[in-house]
Order: C-alpha cells, then structure tokens, then sequence
C-alpha cells in the first residue's frame, strides 16, 4: 500500500453513496432493440437536463413490499428491493406500470392515467389487486457514482421489457419528453452534441447496442442473476479536458494511483518534454520514441527524492535530449541506473546518463545470455542478484528499498523491481499496458515468462502491492476493495492485471494448440492465420514470433512433434 506521506494530492473524504436503482425499459423496433429515455430537468441537482433511464432513490417501503411482488428463485432479496424501486419510478416518473392483475395482464395507459403518482405506490397496487412484477426486472449493470461529484448514488442498472399496451406519459416535474431510441442512434446524437448523455449512460448503451432483441438482452441477464458488470469510473484530463474511464480501461490504475480520493488534476496525454509525478517519490519521463512496438514510448522512472537522491529505471534508448531531461529531472544526483533488460529502447542510454552525473552512479542489470540478438546486448557494470535490494535514504527519514526480481520470459536477462514501501512493481517489459509483450525465442521463452508471472504474483500477494508501472503504457491496478472502492477486484489490481494476462496467455496457448491440431503439416503461417484470427493481419509478422514461442511450449509439455 502506497505510504500517505508519498501521496501528491492531501487525502478527502468522497461523498457517501445512497442507494437508487434505474431501470432501462426495452423494446424491439423495427431496426433492433429500443430503450426508452427521458430528459432531465434543466433545474434537476444532478445531471440536470441530461437524457437518462427513468429511477431513483430507494425507499424503505421498497423493501416492505416484497410480498407485493413475484421474484425468480435466484433474485436476491436486494435485488428484488431494487426492482421494487424501479417499478415505483418509473410508475411516478413516465405511467408505466410494472406489475400484472391476477389474469396476468397489465393495466393500460388510461387505465394507469386515473392513478395519482404522488399518492403511496404500495398501497394502490394492493387496492387494484395488482402484483408487481419483480422477477421480470433483471440487473444488467452496477453503477457507483464517481468519487469526485458532490452527489453520489449506488445504482444499479436494471433491464425489463415494456408493458404491452401502456404509453410513458413523463411527470413533467423530473423528467420530460420521453423518448423511444435504438442505443446507436442516442450515441450518435450525444457525439453530435443534441442528446446530452452522461458518462454510465453512454458506457451501458455502448454494452447495449451489441444485443440483438430484448430477450437476448435478458437472457444474459438471467445467466447469473448478478450484474454483467461493475464500475465506479475515474476522472483525469486529457489535454486539459475532463476525461472519465472504467476499470478495464487503460488509465483507470494511474488515476487510482495519483488520486485516489478521486481528485480530478492528473494529465494523461502522453507527453516527453517533462516529467510526470505519480507519487512524491516516483516521476516517470517517456522517451520520444513512440511506434509500433513501443506505443507512447519507453519509460524511465526515477525513485527517490532530493535528500536520498534518486535510482533511475530503463534510461531507454540513447536520445540525447530524453538523457538530459532525465538527469534534470532527478537534479542531477542519481546514485544507481538500472536496467530491466538489454533491449534497444532500455538500455542504451544508461551510459550517456552516467556520464552526466557528477559521481558516476553504477549501471545495474544482468547482462544478456548467448541467445540476446546482436543488437540486445548489454553488460551492467555490476550484476544484480535476485532478491537483491536497492536501499535510498529519504528526506524526514524515509526510505525507498527497490528489491530485485529476476523475471526472465521475454528476455533471459529480464528483471523486474519491487518498491517494497510502497507496493509498487515496475515490470519492465514484462507485463505492459493495453498490449502483450513479444516472446522472441530463442532469448524470449514461453514457459519461462509464465513462470515469471507466478512469481510476481507470489510476491504482489506477499507485499500487497496494488500497481503496477509498466515500461509501456499507463500504472495498471487499484486500490483493494473497500466500501468505498467496491468495484476493485478483493485482492488488488495488481494480482487481477498478472491473473488476467495468463489467462490471455494460456487462451492464446489453446489456439495454437487447436491451429496445429487442425493442420498437423501446417507452416507458422498457416497456424498464425488460426491462432491470431482476432489480430490485424499486419501484425502477424510479429505475432509469428510469440507463436513459436507457444509451439516450443507446448512440445516440450508433449504435445506436438514436428
């Protein structure tokens, strides 16, 4: 867990959630599937005059209610509160009415015109012989509003098909003009700029609009009868603007990182001229060398402060004005260059940045294997050991220890450091942000890396660690779960990020083994075109190289000879 005396940003309180529930009210239209939406009013105290799903705050006569309504054997007693609320709003909001006379049918818009909204909803129900119809609301997303707006809402979004017969007529006081609309048609006219959306509203639809008709919708719902998915999004900027983000989404783990509280002050455009703080103690310095295989660029990372002095990580490639910015940045005492392996845009600059430096701090790393390419090669000027620290002593007593990790799948000479005060792993090349590294062989080894993996993973659950800074790419990770983080995986992001990259590693695996399967005398070319049938042809060439680092694998486990 991150030390709160390395935090940027003095910690806050965010908001305290209230429980609501929203319901998306669907139908099939001509061209596909339909929500019903309604815009807010231009006074409302949040999201005023944006276009939403009609609900709100739940009741306590909500949960009273229960023997008023039908519910499905899996639906929780809190989901069927929930679905109770939604009936209740969408009721008082637009005249809809959930819920079916003892024949089974619904009650039609005149009939539901001549009930008053404001009266208790319970209490006409029963005196209508109604019953609620509970078990046809399923959840299909969990929403948890920002931590940066003063009003924060625990919502979940839930699905329901539209009573025949009935016709939203809006309250006119919360919400007005409702409107029937196809998820790829409100999308649209939100990037237009005339139906204004907010942030869960737009991601929902985006999830909605891959659904056939109403009833796929549901039946995906009903598989587990527990949302598809859930999310208390992030805030940062993006060239000065607001910009939000989910959890899988890459920014998510850096803005957790840098404002946890949900500050909203952290620039993620890429950027090389200065550095970026993530922590008073961490700075991260990208080198001007974006591409194809290196996206936004190398990068370096400096770990310590003014008084202890600093250890610079992956100097990356030898650009002369990327050297010169790291060194300023570190105010030129930086008493130790590591680098995670020899690759040409890590390890190159080391020696120029030593140069620059008054006291000629040692160049650290382990030097390539017989099997690095011609130009990989790199000779630390002292070889780490694994399990080795790293040790820095701060300003007001603080220390910074970087322990050693030897982590070789990508490359033989591959490791990886662990920030033991602050649970912060920098991962080299081994574990990257948006993307998956290369396995090259014969210096890259498949089996290797995923022995790797597992040992990072040992560690991160050893130390807690939460995030992870890759050389590529955004922090990955989170916060664990707390009441106020609910949507984070229970034991951190940093073990979700290493467990979801072997899964990937592994599906990836299967392919291969099913490509060799199907064409037994088949070349990497013809396996690539089966196993990487979900990747950019151009990419192939290089997807070749992890390919056969996934043949060599699974022939050492028995499988195929070739």
């Amino acid at each position: 867990m991150v030390r709160p005396t390395q935090l940027l940003h003095p910690a806050r309180t965010p908001a305290a959630v209230r429980p609501a529930a929203t319901v998306l009210l669907l139908r099939d239209g001509a061209d596909g599937v339909e929500v019903l939406m309604t815009r807010r009013s231009m006074t409302a105290s949040f999201a005023p005059g944006a276009y939403v799903f009609p609900g709100g705050g739940i009741d306590a006569a909500d949960s009273l209610a229960h023997n008023q309504s039908t519910r499905r054997a899996t639906q929780s007693d809190l989901h069927l509160t929930q679905a109770i609320a939604a009936i209740r709003e969408s009721f008082e909001e637009l005249g809809v009415l959930l819920a079916r006379r003892t024949d089974g049918s619904h009650l039609g818009t005149d009939e539901i015109a001549a009930l008053d909204r404001q009266t208790p909803f319970a209490a006409q129900c029963t005196a209508q012989c109604l019953t609620l119809s509970g078990d046809e609301v399923f959840v299909l997303a969990h929403w948890i509003t920002d931590r940066d707006l003063p009003r924060r809402f625990d919502v979940p979004f839930l699905v329901a098909r539209m009573p025949a017969g009935q016709q939203p007529v809006a309250d006119e006081a919360e919400q007005f003009e409702p409107v029937w609309v196809r998820p790829a048609d409100a999308l649209a006219r939100h990037d237009a700029g005339d139906f204004f959306i907010i942030f869960p509203t737009i991601r929902t639809l985006e999830r909605l609009q891959a659904y056939p008709s109403v009833q796929a919708v549901l039946n995906a719902c009903a598989v587990n009868d527990e949302p598809l998915f859930t999310s208390c999004p992030r805030a940062g900027l993006m060239n000065g603007h607001e910009s939000r983000h989910m959890e899988h989404e890459p920014p998510f783990g850096e803005l957790a990182l840098v404002s946890p509280d949900g500050q909203i002050v952290h620039e993620l455009a890429w950027q090389t001229q200065r550095p970026v703080p993530l922590l008073k103690n961490v700075q991260r310095l990208t080198a001007p060398n974006p591409g194809f295989m290196t996206g936004p660029g190398t990068n370096s990372y400096l770990v310590g402060d003014p008084v202890g002095g600093h250890i610079a990580i992956d100097p990356g490639p030898d650009i002369p004005e990327h050297i010169d910015r790291l060194w300023r940045a570190a105010g030129g005492d930086i008493r130790a260059i590591v680098c995670t392996h020899s690759h040409p845009d890590h390890s190159p600059g080391a020696a120029r940045l030593q140069a620059l430096c008054a006291e000629k701090p040692p160049i650290l790393g382990l030097p390539s294997a017989p099997t690095s390419r011609e130009n990989s090669r790199f000779t630390p000027e002292r070889a780490l050991a694994d399990g080795e620290r790293l040790v820095l002593q701060g300003q007001d007593g603080a220390t910074h220890t970087l322990q050693v990790v030897h982590t070789p799948g990508h490359a033989a000479n591959h490791l990886c450091l662990l920030l033991e005060e602050d649970g912060l792993l920098f991962s080299g090349d081994h574990i990257l942000n948006g993307s998956t590294t290369v396995i090259d062989p014969p210096d890259g080894h498949m089996g290797a890396y995923l022995e790797s993996l597992d040992k990072l993973d040992r560690l991160c659950e050893l130390h807690g660690v939460d995030f992870i800074l890759p050389a590529h790419g955004y922090v990955l990770g989170d916060l664990k779960q707390t009441p106020d983080n609910p949507s984070a995986p229970g034991h951190g992001g940093a073990r979700a990020a290493i467990a979801h990259l072997k899964a990937h590693r592994l599906a990836r695996e299967a392919k291969v083994a099913r490509a060799m399967q199907s064409q037994p005398q088949g070349t990497m070319d013809d396996w690539v075109k089966i196993a990487y049938d979900d990747v950019p042809e151009r990419l192939w060439p290089v997807a070749k190289r992890s390919l056969l680092a996934h043949v060599e694998r699974i022939q050492s486990l028995g499988g195929f000879n070739l």
